[in-house]
């Protein structure tokens, strides 16, 4: 089991690493709930790292909506 944590442990902070503190957006939340849950079913850092990438997902998502929503003109202008 430590043969499999070590590997995934150490791309995971290779990741982190490369990416700049804008990119960490959800991962903190995302690494929290996911450790948690990972931990109860024995898999804490496991679950953190795929917590961490939902997170930045969901939050890489939100902001892309986000964008769409601010980049359409209203439809109650007038012309």
């Amino acid at each position: 089991m430590r043969c499999i944590l070590l590997p995934v442990f150490s791309v995971a902070v290779l990741l982190a690493g490369l990416s700049g503190a804008a990119e960490a957006k959800g991962c903190l939340k995302g690494a929290a709930v996911g450790g948690v849950a990972g931990h109860m079913a024995g898999h804490g850092v496991l679950g953190a790292a795929a917590g961490c990438a939902v997170g930045h997902h969901e939050a890489a998502k939100h902001d892309r909506q986000q964008a769409q929503t601010q980049g359409n003109p209203s439809s109650t202008t007038t012309h």
